[in-house]
């Protein structure tokens, strides 16, 4: 994760062998076709994106009262996407220049900067997830959480892992000299670190976070369909889109950690070869999903733009405020119908055999 945000149009040493032997990610200029792409990939992320998230964070800090769970949340996600999306101008002057002119510092802090920002966004999505899953599972534990001071520590908590969890990147980021050329690289010292590095990010910065996420939703998505209760809540709708289109953008880049990890572990040379073909695909979709959620807000909030005009967005944040008691009410739902079947049952029970509440020596009376 904390390379996604590695130079785009740039190729690793075409030679696998010297990658393992030097263990050292050497960029090398790729074709003028190759850089083009990736200028135009990061320009349209980054002319989408600063302005869009930096709409959102105006919107819910000027026009947004009442700033929900749900809110804070989305606040939070458009301040990690515009962390990254403000590293662009470094990565768009190495893919006109050909070379890193920026220093080792700036080389690894705009790497770590993009590492704590996409840490940030996982559990701040993770964390959506388990908010709703506990409305709709402990209602009563979700009021005690839903609380400003609470819900700050949490997402305080949350920047504070995303920081100590990109670290790796301080460690094995830095400036060195490739064919003449000073180039911000992926150092590793031997393969072990490599695989340690991949692994460790796609654990911490996938794996975990989403199985967490896909088990809250399969959870809520039951007992949905156990109480069939249907809600048009838009703002679940919209948080469902965030899920979906944040794993869109970073499987591909996941899948090509492992492919990597895969080819060092079994010593597989088509393995590595197919990771670093793909790398520079899946590095662009993850550096585009910075610019995604403003795109979605529009949509979702495209009923309100011919009401509100500007304020569109606002309508679709101030919606969150109605989303706690929808969630209670499907968790209220289900324990009416817990009641009514326990009663139902009672009432079987009683109205069983007789014989079933005799003793024994009545039961025997009436055997003979």
């Amino acid at each position: 994760m904390t390379e996604a945000y590695t130079t785009f149009g740039w190729t690793t040493i075409s030679s696998v062998n010297s990658i393992f032997t030097n263990s050292t990610q050497a960029p090398v200029p790729s074709s003028g076709k190759s850089a083009s792409l990736g200028i135009a990939f990061l320009s349209i992320a980054f002319i989408i994106g600063f302005p869009g998230n930096a709409f959102v964070i105006w919107t819910i800090l000027t026009r947004i009262k009442k700033r929900t769970v749900t809110c804070l949340l989305i606040l939070h996600l458009a301040i990690a996407d515009i962390f990254v999306l403000l590293t662009a101008p470094f990565f768009l002057h190495v893919l006109g220049s050909g070379r890193w002119i920026f220093g080792n510092i700036i080389c690894k802090m705009c790497y770590y900067i993009s590492g704590v920002s996409m840490y940030a966004s996982i559990f701040l999505i993770m964390f959506m997830s388990m908010d709703r899953f506990l409305a709709v599972a402990k209602p009563f534990t979700s009021q005690k959480i839903r609380t400003k001071p609470v819900v700050r520590g949490i997402i305080a908590s949350i920047w504070l892992l995303a920081s100590l969890l990109a670290s790796t990147t301080l460690f094995y980021r830095t400036v060195k000299n490739m064919s003449g050329l000073l180039q911000c690289v992926t150092y590793h010292n031997s393969p072990k670190h490599m695989v340690f590095q991949y692994t460790f990010e796609t654990l911490t910065g996938f794996i975990i976070p989403f199985t967490i996420i896909v088990s809250c939703y399969v959870y809520i998505g039951l007992r949905l369909r156990t109480v069939k209760f249907q809600t048009k809540q838009k703002t679940s709708h919209l948080v469902i889109m965030i899920i979906v289109t944040f794993a869109l953008f970073w499987i591909p880049y996941q899948v090509v950690n492992m492919l990597q990890v895969s080819g060092e572990i079994f010593s597989s040379q088509n393995l590595t070869k197919a990771a670093l073909k793909a790398r520079n695909n899946a590095i662009a979709l993850a550096f585009l999903s910075s610019s995604a959620n403003p795109i979605l807000y529009v949509f979702a909030g495209g009923n309100f733009i011919r009401t509100a005009g500007v304020g569109f967005m606002a309508k679709l944040f101030e919606g969150t405020a109605n989303e706690p008691s929808s969630l209670r009410k499907i968790s209220q739902v289900f324990r009416q119908k817990s009641h009514a079947e326990s009663a139902e049952l009672e009432k079987c029970v009683d109205k069983g055999d007789p014989s079933d509440h005799m003793l024994p020596n009545q039961q025997a009376d009436l055997r003979d």
